[in-house]
């Protein structure tokens, strides 16, 4: 009987550190792969040639579902956990670049940096198993 505990016991830990090792926002990794299958590659980044930023915007977040969205300038940024896509206009189509949070917040910083946690501050609370939490 002992033994049937012991089993029952370690397959509850298995389960529960499984449930504990995905990330508490559902794995919110960016889609990398599809944007690759998609798009076509571009020199910098991926391009679309006759889908808008806001379409492309919406097939991406379609495909994967982002934390948030933020539209200016005719620009279009997702934020995923731990990378930004930017999606901006490029020859009548667009261009899609993923850069990992703090080099897309850097880079696009005069587009979203009112609206997104600066990497560097304490409000930041991005990265991997409990990372600022």
């Amino acid at each position: 009987m002992k033994t049937v505990r012991r089993i029952s016991v370690v397959s509850l830990a298995a389960v529960a550190l499984a449930a504990c090792s995905g990330s508490s926002d559902g794995g919110n990794e960016v889609p990398s792969s599809w944007i690759r299958q998609e798009y076509r590659g571009g020199g910098v980044g991926y391009v679309d040639r006759s889908d808008t930023p806001s379409e492309v915007g919406d097939e991406i977040h379609g495909h994967k579902s982002s934390q948030d969205r933020v539209s200016d300038d005719g620009r279009v940024f997702l934020r995923y956990r731990d990378d930004i896509v930017a999606i901006t206009p490029f020859q009548g189509g667009s261009r899609i670049e993923v850069d990992d949070y703090r080099r897309g917040y850097t880079r696009w910083r005069p587009h979203i940096g009112s609206v997104w946690p600066d990497p560097d501050s304490d409000a930041f609370r991005g990265g991997g198993p409990g990372a600022g939490k």
